[in-house]
Protein backbone atom coordinates (compact mmCIF):
# COMPACT_ATOMS: atom_id res chain seq x y z
CA UNK A 1 0.00 0.00 0.00
CA UNK A 2 1.16 3.51 -0.91
CA UNK A 3 0.07 4.75 2.39
CA UNK A 4 2.20 2.57 4.49
CA UNK A 5 5.22 5.04 3.51
CA UNK A 6 3.22 7.12 5.98
CA UNK A 7 2.45 5.02 8.68
CA UNK A 8 2.87 6.15 12.38
CA UNK A 9 1.14 7.96 15.10
CA UNK A 10 -0.20 10.54 13.87
CA UNK A 11 -2.33 8.53 11.18
CA UNK A 12 -3.24 6.31 13.41
CA UNK A 13 -4.62 8.91 15.71
CA UNK A 14 -6.14 10.75 12.64
CA UNK A 15 -8.17 7.39 11.10
CA UNK A 16 -8.93 6.23 15.27
CA UNK A 17 -10.35 9.89 15.16
CA UNK A 18 -12.53 9.09 12.24
CA UNK A 19 -13.88 5.95 13.18
CA UNK A 20 -14.72 7.06 17.22
CA UNK A 21 -17.29 9.53 15.14
CA UNK A 22 -21.04 8.52 15.80
CA UNK A 23 -23.22 10.03 13.15
CA UNK A 24 -23.34 12.25 10.40
CA UNK A 25 -23.29 15.27 12.36
CA UNK A 26 -20.51 14.30 13.91
CA UNK A 27 -18.42 13.51 10.80
CA UNK A 28 -19.79 16.90 9.49
CA UNK A 29 -18.41 19.34 12.64
CA UNK A 30 -15.04 17.02 12.65
CA UNK A 31 -14.65 17.44 9.01
CA UNK A 32 -15.58 20.92 8.84
CA UNK A 33 -12.34 21.83 11.46
CA UNK A 34 -10.04 19.73 10.09
CA UNK A 35 -10.06 20.01 6.17
CA UNK A 36 -10.77 22.82 3.74
CA UNK A 37 -14.12 22.90 1.60
CA UNK A 38 -12.36 21.93 -1.53
CA UNK A 39 -10.14 19.43 0.68
CA UNK A 40 -13.65 17.78 1.55
CA UNK A 41 -15.32 18.15 -2.35
CA UNK A 42 -12.47 16.22 -3.53
CA UNK A 43 -12.73 13.02 -1.15
CA UNK A 44 -16.44 13.08 -1.99
CA UNK A 45 -16.06 13.54 -5.69
CA UNK A 46 -13.65 10.38 -5.95
CA UNK A 47 -16.07 8.15 -3.95
CA UNK A 48 -18.72 9.39 -6.01
CA UNK A 49 -16.27 9.29 -9.28
CA UNK A 50 -15.91 5.03 -7.90
CA UNK A 51 -19.29 4.91 -7.51
CA UNK A 52 -20.21 5.47 -10.85
CA UNK A 53 -17.38 3.45 -12.93
CA UNK A 54 -18.55 0.41 -10.77
CA UNK A 55 -21.77 1.34 -12.25
CA UNK A 56 -20.54 1.55 -15.86
CA UNK A 57 -20.33 4.96 -16.46
CA UNK A 58 -18.22 6.93 -19.48
CA UNK A 59 -15.43 9.03 -18.60
CA UNK A 60 -17.76 11.63 -20.62
CA UNK A 61 -21.35 10.97 -18.58
CA UNK A 62 -18.69 10.97 -15.19
CA UNK A 63 -17.16 14.10 -16.19
CA UNK A 64 -20.32 16.23 -16.72
CA UNK A 65 -22.03 14.92 -13.57
CA UNK A 66 -19.04 15.25 -10.84
CA UNK A 67 -17.11 18.19 -12.61
CA UNK A 68 -14.00 15.66 -11.68
CA UNK A 69 -11.16 15.85 -14.70
CA UNK A 70 -10.01 12.50 -16.28
CA UNK A 71 -6.97 12.57 -14.73
CA UNK A 72 -9.28 12.22 -11.44
CA UNK A 73 -11.40 9.35 -13.25
CA UNK A 74 -8.32 7.73 -14.68
CA UNK A 75 -6.79 7.82 -10.91
CA UNK A 76 -10.26 6.12 -9.06
CA UNK A 77 -10.02 3.65 -11.88
CA UNK A 78 -6.73 2.74 -11.87
CA UNK A 79 -7.33 2.25 -7.82
CA UNK A 80 -10.52 0.45 -8.69
CA UNK A 81 -8.41 -1.65 -10.54
CA UNK A 82 -5.44 -2.66 -9.45
CA UNK A 83 -5.96 -0.81 -5.72
CA UNK A 84 -6.42 -2.28 -2.51
CA UNK A 85 -9.85 -2.81 -2.97
CA UNK A 86 -11.52 -0.31 -0.40
CA UNK A 87 -13.25 1.89 -2.68
CA UNK A 88 -15.42 -1.65 -3.50
CA UNK A 89 -15.39 -2.21 -0.18
CA UNK A 90 -16.94 1.11 1.20
CA UNK A 91 -19.48 1.19 -1.74
CA UNK A 92 -20.18 -2.76 -0.35
CA UNK A 93 -21.00 -1.23 3.00
CA UNK A 94 -22.87 1.81 1.94
CA UNK A 95 -25.10 0.02 -0.13
CA UNK A 96 -25.76 -2.21 2.14
CA UNK A 97 -26.68 0.39 5.38
CA UNK A 98 -29.03 1.81 2.23
CA UNK A 99 -30.93 -1.09 1.76
CA UNK A 100 -31.27 -1.93 5.06
CA UNK A 101 -32.84 1.68 5.83
CA UNK A 102 -35.11 1.33 2.83
CA UNK A 103 -36.53 -2.34 4.26
CA UNK A 104 -37.27 -0.51 7.73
Amino acid sequence: MQIDKLRGKELDQLFKAILSLKDLDEAYRFFDDLATVNEIQSLAQRLEVARMLREGKTYHKIETETGASTATISRVKRCLNYGNDAYEMALERLKEQENAEKAK
